[in-house]
């Protein structure tokens, strides 16, 4: 029996660490989920990924890609040119996210209706 909490004893909130710390670190960065559910598509050129994501930098898009290349979740291959272009593409480690991201999609269709029809 604990007195600070009127007798009941209350279990400590669970640790985020190792591994879901590490996948929670790299999905929730800004922009990342709109790349990958974009990649979910299919293999898309520089170009495309940064007219698809307004709002979203030449830099800050290099930035993200570069991490996901980090984390093998997508793969970066450069064609030559003239002009040289880069194809971004999931890896299969980043298709096994197809189904979490699929449904984060459905969810915020849902959530998206519901809050502009209130």
């Amino acid at each position: 029996m604990n007195p600070n909490t009127g007798g009941a004893e209350r279990k400590s909130p669970p640790v985020l660490a190792g591994a879901v710390a590490r996948g929670c670190e790299v999905l929730a960065k800004r922009w990342t989920p709109q790349l990958l559910v974009l990649l979910l598509q299919g293999p898309a050129r520089f170009s495309v990924l940064v007219a698809a994501v307004p709002g979203l930098s030449r830099r800050v898009m290099s930035e993200r890609l570069r991490e996901l290349q980090d984390a093998r979740l997508v793969e970066r291959t450069v064609e030559p040119g003239p002009p040289i272009t880069s194809t971004y593409k999931l890896t299969p480690e980043g298709e096994q996210l197809r189904t979490a991201l699929e449904e984060l999609c459905s969810w915020a269709e849902r959530w998206d209706r519901a809050l502009t029809a209130s």
